[in-house]
């Protein structure tokens, strides 16, 4: 997800996309821990995704 995509969501969108992503990278680090999965880069990039919502998130605050 690029921050453009997320600069065109609602603030609603991103509340539930941010718990959406952070339900996915506990599903993924759980699954690592008991398996190593493929892909491990995908965990850093689901926590990268959930920095650019919050990131946006505080700057709908600020403003």
């Amino acid at each position: 997800m690029k921050m453009t995509d997320v600069l065109k969501m609602s603030p609603e969108e991103l509340i539930k996309k941010e718990l959406d992503l952070r339900e996915n990278v506990s599903k993924l680090t759980f699954q690592h821990h008991i398996r190593p999965i493929e892909n491990t880069a995908k965990i850093s990039l689901l926590r990268k995704d959930i920095a650019r919502i919050l990131t946006r998130r505080s700057q709908m605050l600020s403003n």
